[in-house]
């Protein structure tokens, strides 16, 4: 009720429904939340773009593709961020990857083995939230040894509206791969199952991803893990009788460079003792290879002599996540 200036006394006309304050478009119309990329919902030109096609609707108005923007959670977990941090973190529980106007996706977590600080995903959360005429709200949910070929009411497409199957989603390995395909928002997520763990990874238009208030402020692909969430130096343990040499043998298989991927794969074969999470790092680099716009980013390296390998532009949240990696598997 404060929210929205609500009276107390007595009855009130409902606040409009709110969308993104996007670059290029007018007030935002209090018919239903807005579509993203600079127009609205209904026109009344013939020659109007797709309203719940989202890249051909952003091309025709502005001239250029829309931006893009990724991010990623694997392993122990490792969480690649909108603006490449690359962090480590316990997150026990249930932790939001994204919360926005449009999507909003929830990561819960559990120790990796008895005793440890480590966690993993089991458990992912991904609500499309309803929009105008395009789809209905839908939900879907994925567990460790249960991942889905359909969205929680048993449907595979946004609904019966107009732009229903500008929402889809299919299986690609069953029970190890899902993909999501949201048209109407240009976003593509990708779900696997690999080593009793959940990875996530999305490519998302850079208006969708920015369409948060103030109180959306905690979102793991937006900041990154709190500082009181990422693992320090002292928490390296290792599990199992697999050395580091092993480790690093196992990794190096799938990933010959010895990016933040590789550094992943190593402290997550070693804390679990379970040489199959070097899949889940392999895995999330080929979807960072694919969803990137920059393939520049791409690999991200740590400092090992107290010097960035990678760009010195890199801010220092990223370094120090790359560096207790790096710390932790020598």
């Amino acid at each position: 009720m404060i929210q929205h200036n609500c009276s107390r006394q007595g009855p009130t006309a409902p606040p409009p429904l709110r969308g993104p304050a996007l670059p290029g478009r007018g007030p935002i119309s209090s018919s239903g939340p807005a579509l993203p990329g600079g127009s609205p919902a209904h026109s009344s030109s013939p020659a109007a773009p797709d309203p719940c096609d989202y890249e051909g609707r952003f091309s025709r108005l502005h001239g250029r593709p829309p931006g893009f923007l990724h991010c990623a959670s694997f392993g122990d977990p490792h969480v690649r961020s909108f603006h490449h941090h690359f962090h480590t973190c316990r997150v026990q529980g249930a932790w939001p990857l994204l919360d926005n106007d449009f999507l909003f996706v929830q990561a819960t977590s559990s120790p990796v083995a008895s005793g440890a600080n480590a966690t993993t995903t089991r458990k992912l959360t991904i609500i499309f939230k309803n929009m105008q005429e395009c789809i209905d709200q839908k939900v879907y949910q994925a567990e460790v040894d249960n991942l889905p070929a359909a969205f929680e009411d048993g449907s595979i497409n946004g609904g019966t509206r107009p732009g229903g199957s500008s929402l889809s989603i299919r299986t690609a390995e069953p029970g190890s791969h899902v993909e999501i395909q949201a048209a109407y928002i240009g976003t593509t997520i990708i779900i696997r199952q690999t080593a009793g763990q959940l990875s996530f990874s999305i490519k998302v238009a850079e208006d969708v991803a920015r369409a948060f208030s103030a109180e959306q402020d905690l979102q793991l692909c937006v900041g990154g893990c709190p500082p009181s969430q990422r693992l320090s130096h002292s928490e390296c343990n290792h599990r199992g009788a697999i050395t580091i040499d092993t480790a690093r043998q196992l990794c190096k298989e799938g990933l010959p460079v010895e990016d933040a991927y590789f550094h992943s794969c190593v402290f997550d074969v070693l804390i679990s003792g379970d040489p199959n999470f070097t899949v889940a790092a392999h895995a999330a680099l080929e979807d960072a290879r694919a969803f990137l716009p920059d393939l520049e980013k791409l690999h991200l390296f740590p400092s090992n002599a107290g010097v960035p390998l990678a760009s010195a532009t890199l801010p220092a949240p990223f370094l120090s996540g790359l560096f207790f990696l790096w710390l932790c598997i020598q």
